[in-house]
């Protein structure tokens, strides 16, 4: 008890430091997620976080959690069905060519179970970890935001049932039944209210004023769904990844219109205390030796995330009728966001140790391969937003006429100012009217309008 009240301890601290280190690396361009993780696999060397059950415990929950605000994160009557239908499609699409890369070309770390593993962690999306990061952007409502959740939404369902068919020990038929029984005890959870009216009206009024009881019934309620349905996941032989978001999803269906209150406890709750242990633990488990030992795996896992996922969900942004006007940077962007992978890369690699079909050593580097997405994804579609703002090309072409290079980059700079203000502005008014596809458009429009001397500086008419 003393050993893991210290380890809890220095992951706590690590967590309380880590959105300061955050704040001070100009832009916030490093996730919080990011220093935990590797907090952890430089702290993790010298203490027994792996090995020690209590770690282990909280670390899961941790993991329950985010997944359990990952699915309440996912309202189905605001998901546009044509993209939903695109957005599966694109993941079956990713999964077929990852099977046949791990079959045509055989990898001497990964095989029978483990090949299937590491063919599913080739369509992960870590949209427990993008859907912070949408709201802090103020990408929620625009265009790039509503793909990354429903592309983002099924890159993370659909490889959690993967993995219950494709790593089951189980006959296929006969792990659909058990999967159908379990989604049949979610049903009857999720329609327990609309059962309850027949109860009386004191159990009635109590479930309907539970979200507002200073008591904190809600949450405790919330905790007991969520703990149970991970424990009947395990004892149905499926990973805790499926039971936590099979809670997200029936507490969605609880409360489809969602409750402020009790998110923002939630919320308190997990981000504040589960979820960074769980990202500081799976840090702790990272065997830096073995990733420095083998960087082609490290470096080609990336770029098989590019192709098998990333450039399949560009394809069908520009193939898909719904998504079709969407400018080159709202697909780059929408893209590259889907390309995040971490949790999923911890639940799977996880599941494959314990099936002794992925070596511990090969895990480590695929979490960290995984924490580098985090790390880097942010970045990326940060610059190109920035990138277009300022307008490149415009830029080379006033060089090209011999302007002088310090005209054309102080233009640029008050280009980027002003866009940066004016961008600012819209998202506080017109944030619900006003795609990101419109706002570039907009964006150059008054960039060339400025260049010609037009601009009067007033602001345009809400769309």
């Amino acid at each position: 008890m003393t050993q893991t009240l210290l380890l809890l301890a220095i992951a706590l601290l690590v967590a309380f430091a880590a959105p300061l280190v955050a704040s001070v690396i100009p832009g916030r361009s490093v996730p919080e997620t990011v220093i935990l993780v590797f907090a952890g696999a430089v702290i993790g060397r010298y203490l027994p976080y792996a090995s020690n059950e209590g770690m282990g415990l909280l670390s899961e929950l941790g993991m329950a959690f985010l997944f359990l605000m990952a699915g309440f994160e996912i309202v189905p009557s605001e998901m546009n069905l044509a993209m939903t239908k695109h957005a599966v499609l694109s993941w079956c699409a990713s999964l077929g060519i990852a099977l046949v890369f791990t079959l045509v070309m055989p990898l001497k770390r990964f095989v029978g179970l483990g090949a299937y593993a590491f063919a599913i962690l080739l369509t992960t999306t870590a949209y427990g970890t993008l859907a912070p990061i949408m709201r802090e952007r103020g990408l929620t409502g625009t265009k790039v935001g509503e793909v990354v959740t429903v592309y983002g939404a099924m890159g993370e369902v659909l490889p959690i049932i993967a993995m219950a068919f494709l790593l089951s020990t189980r006959a296929p038929l006969r792990t659909t039944v058990v999967l159908v029984l379990y989604v049949g005890v979610c049903i009857a959870i999720a329609s327990f209210p609309r059962r309850a009216k027949t109860l009386g009206s004191r159990l009635q009024a109590f479930l309907h004023t539970a979200g507002a009881a200073t008591s904190e019934s809600s949450v405790r309620a919330v905790s007991l769904l969520l703990v149970f349905l991970v424990f009947l996941a395990g004892a149905m032989g499926f990973d805790a990844a499926l039971g936590a978001f099979a809670a997200g999803f029936t507490l969605r269906a609880l409360l489809p219109e969602g409750d402020e209150s009790l998110e923002a406890r939630l919320r308190g709750i997990s981000s504040g205390f589960f979820v960074p242990v769980f990202f500081f633990v799976s840090g702790a488990s990272i065997d830096l030796s073995a990733v420095s030992a083998a960087p082609g795996l490290l470096v080609g896992f990336i770029l098989l995330l590019v192709l098998i996922r990333g450039v399949v969900v560009a394809a069908s942004l520009r193939l898909a009728p719904e998504t079709r006007d969407m400018s080159w940077q709202e697909t780059f962007s929408a893209a590259t966001y889907c390309t995040m992978a971490l949790p999923l890369v911890v639940a799977i690699t996880n599941e494959a140790i314990a099936r002794g079909a992925m070596r511990p050593s090969d895990a480590s580097v695929l979490v960290t391969a995984g924490a580098i997405t985090v790390l880097v994804v942010p970045i990326i579609t940060s610059l190109v937003r920035r990138t277009s703002a300022v307008h490149p090309v415009a830029a080379a072409h006033e060089l090209a006429a011999h302007e002088s290079l310090h005209e054309v980059l102080q233009r640029q700079r008050e280009d980027f100012q002003a866009e940066q203000e004016r961008l600012h502005e819209l998202r506080h008014d017109v944030h619900n009217r006003l795609s990101s596809a419109d706002y570039l458009a907009l964006a150059s429009m008054r960039a060339e309008r400025r260049r010609t001397g037009e601009d009067s500086g007033q602001t345009p008419p809400d769309k």
